[in-house]
């Protein structure tokens, strides 16, 4: 049997339990903080969004190379379109139309041109 004297009282000055007490309250206000800001994201859907699509990556039969743009793509897809984009995405569209129809007309006409033109090495000889 060990015969090791108990650790004798620890006198605390009214100082040092002050400084403890603020400590300790410091670590409960972050502690409060921090569950406010954990009911916020519960509240918000984030959570769960986060969970589904970590699961969905974590069931993945082939892991991607980069687990960072699996949740970027994931997220994105996971949010509502914004009105605005789909609106951009239209008017991208058109434009792009709009270009072609551009590029075939200025095909036809630089055929039309040609005809009228003569080729480039008589207008050196001249």
């Amino acid at each position: 049997m060990s015969s090791a004297a108990p650790n004798p009282p620890v006198a605390v000055s009214g100082a040092s339990y002050a400084a403890a007490a603020v400590t300790m309250a410091h670590y409960k206000a972050a502690d409060s903080k921090r569950e406010q800001f954990r009911r916020y994201l519960e509240k918000s859907g984030v959570l769960d969004t986060l969970t589904k699509v970590l699961v969905a990556l974590y069931e993945e039969p082939e892991k991607p190379n980069s687990a960072l743009d699996f949740l970027k793509h994931h997220l994105g897809a996971a949010t509502p379109e914004n009105p605005e984009i789909e609106l951009l995405r239209l008017e991208l569209a058109e434009m792009k139309e709009k270009y072609e129809a551009i590029v075939e007309e200025n095909k036809k006409l630089k055929a039309k041109l040609a005809q009228y033109e003569p080729p480039q090495e008589e207008k050196r000889a001249e």
